[in-house]
């Protein structure tokens, strides 16, 4: 795939779902893999939130490598957790597909709020998107943490020129954001029909 983060990441979309509409592992992988070089642009104070997310990824990939087949889709594994009852482990891989669906969701709505609300700031952006998505499964401690990364960020110019902002730009993120955003809807289903949607921070 040829073109931005965000050209691709519409393309990558696409390919998450068989035939019969199942969430594929290494696609959707892939794609947030592909999303995780956005947050170094929100500038070096999130390398700790980048390293937890690709920590994530790594460890579903391990899993997804260790049996392709048995493992090609994120339904399987998480039900597999679930039946040996340790999916709300921190070690598990229900764990890490948990905060990881989390992650992308303030992305998506993060990128959300740029596009709705040109008048808004980077920190307010993030601020908006992070009460939306993160605040609620995050313990004080990260909550004091998060707010003080969130006033690091850079400026909202400085930012979009970073990503290649433009209206084309825009058009695809619009579209990654509405696509994207259904894939997450219906990981958080699958989570909420095990029981393990609502793990919370340690």
């Amino acid at each position: 795939m040829e073109g931005n983060v965000f050209t691709r990441a519409v393309e990558g979309v696409k390919l998450i779902r068989s035939e019969e509409g199942i969430i594929l592992t290494k696609p959707f992988l892939d794609l947030c893999r592909l999303l995780l070089p956005l947050i170094d642009k929100f500038g070096s104070q999130m390398s700790c939130i980048k390293a937890d997310v690709a920590c994530n990824v790594t460890k579903l990939e391990l899993k997804y490598a260790s049996n392709p087949s048995k493992y090609s889709n994120l339904c399987t594994m998480t039900k597999e957790e679930v039946d040996s009852k340790i999916a709300r482990s921190s070690s598990s891989c229900t764990h890490a597909l948990v905060w990881l669906n989390r992650a992308m969701d303030f992305m998506v709505q993060f990128f959300r709020n740029l596009l709705e609300h040109p008048e808004w700031s980077m920190t307010q952006a993030c601020t908006d998107s992070y009460k939306r998505t993160l605040k609620k499964w995050h313990g004080w401690m990260a909550i004091s943490t998060f707010k003080v990364l969130i006033k690091l960020a850079p400026d909202r110019k400085k930012f979009m020129c970073s990503i290649g902002g433009s209206v084309e730009i825009n058009a695809e993120i619009e579209k990654l954001c509405r696509t994207f955003a259904s894939v997450l809807e219906e990981n958080h289903k699958i989570l909420a029909s095990f029981g393990v949607d609502d793990i919370k921070a340690p």
